[in-house]
């Protein structure tokens, strides 16, 4: 085992800033002088960078990944009496962005790759389902063919929630090209992060696009005349610079991530650790690098006494929340997200990890 003092953080984010500090500062000094700081040349910008990368031809940047959610179910008239499939095991704004706009959210358990399982998607589809929600957890892309397929057969929108998995594909086409909209998350953690909250939406339908446009800027297309009831949800001129930039390095800084999460997967070999699986049809860009131990905390609490800082990916599942009491789901109802929620931690991985970090946390691991 490699010989390590410190600390090894859950995640660095000045890592990512050291490595581009120059542009980064260049480009905040630019919007600060410029005296335009909202809705302005930076965002329409990198509002084309990312459509582009998106494969889309539409991107409406956002300040945050609930609001873009949130704003693509408003636009596509999803509300009270309507129903939206979403996976059981996500992160709660996905379902955040369904009860925000008075729709009901209709869960479904993970597969192995702890994405929704497709194949049990129709079995919950009613009269009233409008839309699925598929959220690319961890990472790694859905199941989409199948989604896609089951969408067209009933006449569903298909909302992609791609806040973890930015530059990631399916079948080779990148998630948030798929469905009837791509929902992004620009949090500092994620693959593609701000210095601050930000979000964006891509689609290719225009006529939404200009709805959605009108959404996050109060429902105007022109200051102060108002032609719909809309929200303040912009994102703002420094994090789209800041994006921008940083844009520019993010299939480099998967690739690194994706190198990092080969070493674990073929270096951590202890039997007591179930280690994350990739479908054959999906990649992976390893948002969260996710394992399985039957005693987490025991794990968890080994790890930190080893200066190793490790994070519960999510420790409450949303039917269970106290927030959503209201829908009556109990302990049991929801086997398998239930066994993740207590058997899952995430491992330090990031880009800008040192290989001196990788082989301890590799050596302490296997000596669990």
């Amino acid at each position: 085992m490699a010989e390590f003092s410190g600390e090894i953080q859950f995640n660095v984010l000045d890592r990512q800033f050291r490595s581009h500090a120059k542009e980064l500062e260049t480009a905040a000094l630019r919007v600060l002088r410029s005296a335009w700081y909202i809705l302005g040349p930076e965002v329409m910008s990198f509002e084309k960078k990312f459509r582009e990368f998106c494969n889309r031809a539409s991107c409406i940047g956002v300040n945050s990944g609930l609001d873009a959610l949130t704003l693509s179910l408003r636009a596509l008239n999803i509300g009270p009496g309507d129903e939206v499939v979403v996976p059981a095991n996500t992160y709660i704004a996905s379902v955040l962005s369904i009860t925000e706009n008075g729709a009901t959210p209709i869960f479904v358990e993970p597969d192995e790759y702890f994405n929704i399982d497709a194949k049990k998607i129709s079995q919950v589809i009613t009269q009233r389902t409008k839309a699925i929600l598929p959220v690319h957890l961890y990472g790694q892309a859905c199941n989409m063919s199948e989604i896609m397929a089951i969408a067209e057969k009933y006449c569903l929108h298909v909302i992609e929630d791609c806040a973890q998995s930015h530059g990631a594909k399916y079948q080779g086409k990148v998630t948030g090209s798929f469905g009837t909209v791509g929902c992004f998350s620009f949090y500092p953690t994620k693959n593609l992060g701000a210095f601050g909250d930000g979000g964006a939406i891509v689609t290719d339908d225009n006529i939404l696009s200009e709805k959605l446009g009108m959404l996050r800027n109060y429902g105007s297309k022109q200051k102060y005349y108002n032609e719909i009831e809309g929200v303040n949800s912009r994102l703002d001129e420094l994090q789209a610079a800041i994006l921008s930039v940083k844009l520019e390095y993010l299939e480099e800084m998967n690739i690194e991530r994706k190198s990092i999460a080969t070493r674990y997967l073929n270096e951590i070999s202890n039997p007591d650790i179930l280690m994350p699986k990739t479908s054959s049809e999906s990649d992976h860009v390893y948002h969260l690098f996710v394992v399985r131990t039957e005693n987490r905390e025991r794990l968890q609490n080994y790890l930190k006494d080893h200066g190793i800082l490790s994070m519960i990916h999510y420790p409450v599942p949303p039917h269970l929340a106290e927030c959503y009491r209201y829908l009556g789901y109990s302990e049991g109802d929801f086997p398998m997200t239930e066994l993740y929620a207590k058997q899952c931690l995430s491992l330090p991985l990031y880009a800008g990890m040192t290989s001196e970090e990788i082989d301890y946390l590799i050596g302490i691991v296997n000596k669990y």
